[in-house]
């Protein structure tokens, strides 16, 4: 299987610049493809050259022009996303932990694009629902590139624009809860996972030109310095290609739609005892080659 290079960057990232505290998007300059941008020890040495044009097209210009991070903020905003889709249950080890039998076809869920939160943010968890029901969960992102319907397994990864690291964060109590949500079979999955904020993206994107097979990638999450969840790409039941042919067929997935793949054991509602997210915790997702995502939560 081949991959398209759609975008003439490797790591796009938005940031604050030090020379003059304007926004901008810049292709990160790293020493080696295992430079992670998101580790605080190495935002103090970062920079990146100045891109020009839309950063999601391919006409985009990379200029000469160096600058160095000041702030380094998440890499799209809600207002360039038309949709963010998820698929549930994606791993084994997740699966098995819900006890749960693999999927016939993926389990596909929406958030809506108001609950995108970016690098460093703190996600603020509304009152109705801070009382010890708020979730992480690691996963793997990707980015359309181009419009695609009906697309093949065998071309799937030339709509790829790049990968980046993600939290499907959820108020489980808002999606299980049959006091709240009912006693019907499914689970109310897109309200209690689209609160605001509710899908940090970050440090970066990284090009399928860096890329080439997202399905050899490490991933680790932590809470507060404790891993909660270590497992690797190559463990998800349906692969990047099977996900981009099955939410592609009859609907169109327009370029700019972020894709979450899963997550794999490991969240807090399933540990034992249960661990949820509090105010003041601290939340890392790393994805090697792409990097760690960082962010706080605060109770509003």
């Amino acid at each position: 299987m081949t991959t398209t290079r759609n975008v003439p960057w490797d790591r796009l990232i938005r940031f604050v610049s030090a020379e003059d505290d304007a926004i901008y998007y810049g292709d990160a300059v790293v020493p080696d493809e295992d430079f992670d941008i998101g580790l605080p020890q190495n935002l103090s040495s970062l920079t990146a050259k100045i891109i020009v044009g839309s950063p999601l097209t391919a006409d985009c210009v990379i200029t000469d022009k160096i600058v160095k991070v000041k702030t380094l903020l998440g890499p799209l905003t809600y207002r360039q996303i038309p949709s963010v889709q998820c698929i549930g249950g994606n791993y084994l080890s997740h699966l098995r932990e819900l006890n749960i039998e693999p999927p016939r076809y993926p389990a596909m869920f929406s958030k809506t694009s108001g609950a995108v939160a970016g690098y460093g943010d703190e996600v603020e968890i509304p009152k109705f629902i801070q009382d010890e029901q708020t979730d992480y969960e690691g996963e793997l992102a990707f980015v359309i590139a181009k419009d695609a319907k009906n697309a093949k397994k065998e071309e799937a990864l030339e709509y790829v624009l790049g990968y980046t690291s993600s939290n499907d964060v959820s108020a489980r109590k808002w999606q299980m809860d049959p006091d709240l949500v009912g006693t019907f079979p499914p689970p109310q999955m897109t309200y209690g996972k689209s609160f605001d904020g509710f899908v940090p993206l970050g440090p970066g994107i990284v090009s399928t030109n860096v890329i080439k097979d997202p399905h050899t990638l490490s991933l680790l999450t932590k809470v507060n310095g404790e891993v909660r969840q270590q497992s690797n790409t190559s463990e998800l039941h349906f692969n990047i290609p099977a996900i981009i042919e099955f939410l592609s067929k009859g609907h169109t997935l327009h370029a700019g739609t972020v894709v979450l793949t899963g997550t794999p054991g490991g969240v807090g509602f399933a540990s034992r005892p249960p661990k949820f997210l509090k105010d003041g915790d601290k939340v890392e997702v790393y994805f090697s080659k792409i990097g760690t995502l960082m962010h706080g939560i605060k109770y509003e």
